[in-house]
C-alpha cells in the first residue's frame, strides 16, 4: 500500500515524544516536558505585530517561491554582516521552516547510492532526509566532548556530503575553528559538499559561532541553513532559509515550486522585522538559557550522572549507561518521574548510552525535574 522508500522512513522520535507528553498532560498528569526542542518563550511582540499587520494589509496571497524580495535582502544582509558569507538576495531561498531547507538541500545534492557523513549523535531528521534521496549515512565518531574524531575514516568513493550542525542538536557542542578547518580540508581534498545547519547559532554561551561557508575554498561547496524558530521563538511560524551555490539554489527552488510552493507570505513580513528590529529579547532569552543550563548540569553531576557542559543550543546529553542506557532510562523517566525526554538512540548509534534533556522549560520545573530524577536514581 506504500512505496518501499516511504516505508523505510521512521517516525520522528522527538515529535512522537512531544505528542505523548501533550496527551498525558491533557489527561491531567503533571508532565515535565524536557523532550521538546522549542523555546518556551513567546514570540517577541514587535514580530507578532508585523505578522498581524501584514494580514490586515491583505498580504495573504501567493508570493515568489524563493521568498519576498524584502526578506531575501534582509537575510543576505545578515549573512554578510554576521556570518561573513558572500551572499546576495538572489542567492537566498526562503522555506517554510529550516527543516524544509535541510530536506530540499539534501534532495538537490544527493542521489541514489551516495553517502552522507553525520558527525556523532545527530538530529533525528538528517538520516531520513538522506533516505528520501536514496542515499545512506556514515556515522563519524566523536570524543567525550562530542568533537569529531578520525572523520577521514568515514570518507569513501560514495561520499558526497558532510553535515555540520554547530551548535548541535542533541549534544549542544560547538565546533571551533580548528575543527571546522579539518572538515573544510576534507571537503576540498575529496570534492565534497557541506551542509551547515546553523539554526542554533544565536543560542551560544562563551563560544564563537563560525560559519564554515566563510572559510577559504568553501564558498562553492557549502549550503548554509538557518531560520527563525529557535532565536526568535517562532517554531510554529515555520520560517527558514538557505544559501549556497547558485546551481544548487536553482534546483532547491524548483523542488519547492512543486511541493510547498512558498513560505507563508505574512510570516515572511514578520521575518523581516525579526532580523531588522531590536535584538534585546534574543539576548535575554540566551541569558536565561545559560542559567538553566548551569542549574541542570550541576544538578545531574550532583546525582552522579556524567554530563558535559554544552556550548550552545538548549539541550544536555548526559551519559546514563550506568542507569540502564538511554532507552531504558527514558522509559523510566516517563513512567516513574513523569518527565518526557528523548533517548539518545534516536540520534544515531553513538547515542545509545545517552538521553537528551531540553532545558527549554522554567528553572522551577528544572528544579522539580532534578528532584524527581533523584528519587528514581537513588
Amino acid at each position: 500500500m506504500v512505496s518501499s522508500r516511504m516505508a523505510s522512513i521512521h517516525e520522528s522520535t522527538t515529535m512522537k515524544i512531544s505528542a505523548t507528553a501533550k496527551k498525558l498532560a491533557a489527561g491531567g498528569q503533571d508532565i515535565i516536558d524536557m523532550g521538546v526542542g522549542e523555546p518556551d518563550f513567546d514570540t517577541p511582540k514587535h514580530i507578532v505585530e508585523a505578522g498581524c499587520s501584514s494580514i490586515r494589509m491583505g498580504e495573504t496571497h501567493y508570493a515568489p517561491t524563493a521568498g519576498i524580495p524584502e526578506l531575501r535582502r534582509a537575510i543576505a544582509d545578515k549573512l554578510v554582516r554576521e556570518n561573513l558569507l558572500h551572499a546576495t538576495a538572489d542567492d537566498v531561498v526562503v522555506t517554510p521552516g529550516a527543516k524544509m531547507a535541510v530536506f530540499a538541500a539534501m534532495q538537490a545534492l544527493l542521489q541514489e547510492g551516495d553517502e552522507c557523513v553525520l558527525i556523532g549523535p545527530s538530529w533525528v531528521s538528517y538520516e531520513p532526509c538522506a533516505a528520501f534521496a536514496g542515499a545512506s549515512v556514515a556515522w563519524g565518531k566523536v570524543d567525550d566532548n562530542f568533537m569529531p574524531q578520525d572523520l577521514a575514516e568515514n570518507i569513501s568513493p560514495k561520499t558526497r556530503l558532510i553535515i555540520v550542525n554547530s551548535p548541535s542538536n542533541p549534544t549542544g557542542s560547538v565546533f571551533d575553528r580548528k575543527v571546522l578547518e579539518e572538515i573544510r580540508d576534507l571537503a576540498v581534498d575529496h570534492n565534497l559538499f557541506v551542509i551547515s545547519d546553523e539554526i542554533y547559532e544565536k543560542i551560544i554561551y562563551d563560544r564563537e559561532h563560525i560559519s564554515i561557508g566563510s572559510m577559504p575554498g568553501m564558498e562553492d561547496k557549502t549550503v548554509t541553513i538557518n531560520g527563525f524558530s529557535k532565536a526568535y521563538a517562532m517554531t510554529g511560524w515555520r520560517l527558514g532559509y538557505l544559501t549556497g551555490p547558485k546551481e544548487v539554489m536553482k534546483w532547491v527552488t524548483r523542488l519547492l515550486s512543486h511541493s510547498v510552493s512558498q513560505a507563508t507570505t505574512f510570516v515572511q513580513r514578520a521575518g523581516v522585522v525579526a532580523l531588522q528590529g531590536p535584538q534585546g529579547e534574543v539576548a535575554s532569552m540566551v541569558t536565561e538559557f545559560r542559567a538553566r543550563r548551569d542549574m541542570l548540569v550541576a544538578g545531574l553531576k550532583d546525582l552522579g550522572i556524567p554530563c558535559s557542559v554544552p556550548g550552545g543550543a538548549f539541550y544536555v546529553f548526559p551519559d546514563v549507561s550506568c542507569l540502564g542506557g538511554g532507552d531504558a532510562f527514558t522509559d523510566k523517566l516517563l513512567k516513574d518521574a513523569l518527565i518526557a525526554a528523548t533517548p539518545g538512540s534516536a540520534f544515531g548509534p553513538g547515542g545509545a548510552n545517552y538521553v537528551r534533556l531540553s532545558y527549554a522549560t522554567s528553572q522551577s520545573r528544572i528544579k522539580q525535574a532534578l528532584q524527581r530524577i533523584e528519587k528514581i536514581v537513588k
